[in-house]
């Protein structure tokens, strides 16, 4: 009996793997630890031996004892071997390793610029969804369906999506269903900023993408005129773009404001014929009575300005990029210059 537990305890030692100093240390706890090691235990089993066969089983014992602190050394060896081998492989004359630090994407920084501004304007952010009911992206904003001016913004419907009352899913195509939505939200007078990104089918340019970023300006109080629209968007251009910055205000038509404008900024190119051309940023104009009446604000007594602005286009201008399609296409060589 005896020694079919020194075979069993052989084959179990045999059969053991030391990978770490850690395995190592729970060996020799296991088999040669003083107190409750297995094979300690065996020479403490001696005396219950007939005596007879205590010399064999006492050279048996030994000899397990030996291969298993064999097998530990050999295991502390190779575990040496392999840092030490470690080490060598490190060429301490090579240089460190560059820290790779990313940034905010440059129409996040633009944005966050254009925020900030706003906020020592007086103007509070607030956030819609991106997926808007066909009421709240066209018909309260004065796009009567099957109205022309709907083609000017064609939009994606979201499939399968159910039509709720106020009509069906679409991706929104400006951030200016946010007006009807704070207006109903909140009570006048109100100012705030609302940005995010839209959504339209349009062929892709270098002027112009399937998706943009805009921010929305929306100020309505009691004698809100077109003059405190235009020196608000002096005094943001001139913030963003420096104290030269040209603004040039175009008339314009969008069914939510009247009158209503588009604004260019005048932006250096030396390679251009005329030493630069003017980009189109905006548009903006006073809020339409429809828009006041669909929001339940009454437009006899209050007055406001809307304005939505594209941030690509603001981006380009203030670092020089040519071309929109940059901003989306991942490159690191790119977005590696901000």
């Amino acid at each position: 009996m005896s020694d079919d537990r020194i075979d069993a305890l052989r084959d179990q030692i045999e059969s053991e793997t030391i990978e770490s100093e850690e395995e190592a240390e729970a060996f020799r706890i296991q088999y040669l630890g003083r107190k409750q090691g297995a094979i300690t235990n065996l020479f403490g089993q001696i005396s219950e031996i007939p005596p007879e066969e205590r010399p064999a089983f006492g050279k048996n014992v030994n000899a397990l004892k030996a291969m298993a602190e064999q097998k530990l050394e050999s295991a502390l060896q190779s575990l040496q071997r392999e840092q030490q081998g470690g080490a060598a492989d490190i060429d301490l004359t090579l240089p460190g390793r560059r820290d790779f630090r990313g940034t905010l994407h440059p129409l996040t920084q633009t944005l966050n610029e254009i925020l900030r501004i706003l906020r020592r304007l007086g103007f509070e952010t607030y956030e819609g969804p991106e997926v808007e009911s066909d009421w709240h992206n066209f018909t309260a904003l004065n796009f009567p369906p099957d109205h022309p001016a709907r083609d000017m913004q064609d939009t994606f419907f979201v499939k399968d999506a159910p039509d709720a009352e106020d009509g069906p899913a679409v991706l929104r195509t400006h951030t200016s269903p946010a007006q009807i939505r704070i207006m109903q939200e909140q009570d006048v007078p109100l100012r705030v900023a609302v940005p995010g990104r839209v959504y339209r089918n349009e062929a892709i340019s270098y002027k112009s993408f399937c998706l943009f970023h805009q921010v929305e300006l929306l100020y309505v109080d009691e004698g809100v005129s077109m003059a405190a629209l235009k020196q608000t968007l002096f005094a943001l251009a001139r913030a963003l773009f420096g104290e030269d910055v040209r603004l040039r205000f175009r008339p314009s038509y969008f069914p939510f404001t009247e009158p209503s404008a588009e604004v260019d900024v005048w932006g250096e190119k030396p390679d251009h014929a005329d030493g630069g051309e003017w980009m189109e940023i905006l548009g903006c104009g006073m809020v339409h009575p429809n828009v006041f009446r669909s929001a339940g604000v009454d437009p006899e007594r209050y007055t406001g300005y809307a304005v939505g602005m594209g941030v690509e286009r603001m981006t380009m201008l203030r670092y020089g990029i040519d071309d929109i399609r940059t901003f989306y296409e991942n490159d690191v060589r790119f977005l590696d210059q901000f």
